[in-house]
């Protein structure tokens, strides 16, 4: 049975792994599937210390956490489809004119 430990380091490899989409990948949708991943790691951790400390709370936490990262993907995905039909390209330095 695996324990609390092998849950954090399985998070952090997770979080890691969306750390480096974000930073390396060149596209807008794989930047938001990296932040998806790393939302994830997140909630791993959550549930893993609500089962060491034998409590739901993490389990709860973990539920508001995946509706938030619905909607934000929602309208993350918005702004996506937004931002290709006006400049026909996903790579996100073709929008520095969005920028004050």
């Amino acid at each position: 049975m695996p324990s609390l430990n092998d849950y954090l380091i399985l998070a952090a490899i997770l979080f890691a792994i969306g750390t480096a989409g974000v930073f390396l990948r060149r596209n807008l949708i794989t930047i938001l599937l990296s932040i998806e991943i790393m939302l994830n790691a997140v909630n791993l951790t959550f549930v893993a210390f609500g089962r060491a400390l034998g409590s739901a709370d993490g389990q709860i936490i973990v539920f508001f956490v995946m509706t938030v990262a619905a909607a934000e993907a929602a309208v993350g995905l918005a702004i996506v489809i937004s931002l290709f039909r006006h400049r026909e390209s996903l790579n996100p330095e073709t929008f520095t004119l969005l920028k004050w």
